[in-house]
């Protein structure tokens, strides 16, 4: 790499979070070395690495460890102002707005929907979902107003740090579909955000970054019977 920087990425396949900063890197052209790591068993490095959250990714430049994907990707667009395009809008209002925005993505959008295919109770499940869909309702709205009019991104004619957030969570969202018919962006409700979506599936650096669907599904179909099979154990 230019200038003798050394990036290694600490992930895992199946993380979103990983997922981000894997788009971030490759929007700018930067080679990293990749490190899986197995989130059953971590790995003294991401442990020493995150020993906050002790969570992927771990963006790692020259040794100096970096947490957290939005900030991870904030991070790649300073550090590398000179490589590709910018994540962020050179204005410090709409630089602004798109931090809100992604920041929004993880507080309203992922903790609401992951709690509707996690939660304990079918209640907790439904609160769940409804909460996100009002998620995704007010991101259409944002859609409207951070592409000018143009439509085509967060960042307007180009992918930016909202886009980069929200897209990673693509692969979820098919899966999502195939394994219980939830469309976490409905064309009826949300048309700006589900033309969105085929924009951004049909990127270059999306189709060579995102997970399998397919994986992800067999994936998440053995997880789920591994759980009922637990828990059908537990309660004999």
């Amino acid at each position: 790499m230019a200038g003798g920087d050394e990036l290694k990425l600490l992930g895992s396949w199946l993380s979103p979070f990983a997922t981000r900063v894997k788009l971030a890197l490759a929007l700018k052209g930067l080679s990293y070395a990749e490190v899986e790591e197995d989130l059953c068993n971590k790995s003294e490095l991401l442990l020493r690495s995150n020993p906050v959250h002790k969570k992927v990714p771990v963006l790692i430049h020259n040794g100096t460890p970096v947490c957290e994907s939005v900030i991870i990707m904030q991070y790649i667009d300073e550090a590398f102002a000179g490589a590709g395009p910018s994540l962020l809008p050179l204005d410090p209002h709409e630089r602004a707005v798109a931090r809100f925005w992604a920041s929004y993505i993880d507080e309203e959008l992922v903790i609401p929907w992951v709690r509707s295919f996690r939660g304990t109770t079918e209640e907790e499940k439904s609160e769940g979902l409804k909460q996100a869909f009002a998620a995704v309702e007010n991101l259409e709205g944002a859609l409207r107003e951070c592409s000018k009019g143009k439509g085509s991104f967060f960042g307007g004619d180009r992918i930016g740090l909202v886009d980069v957030t929200l897209g990673s969570l693509l692969t979820w969202a098919h899966a999502a579909e195939v394994m219980s018919g939830t469309r976490i962006f409905d064309p009826a409700r949300t048309p700006l955000l589900a033309a969105w979506m085929v924009r951004f599936d049909e990127l270059d650096v999306t189709k060579a970054v995102m997970p399998d669907v397919g994986r992800m599904v067999e994936f998440k179909t053995k997880q789920a019977r591994a759980l009922a099979a637990a828990r059908a154990s537990d309660s004999k």
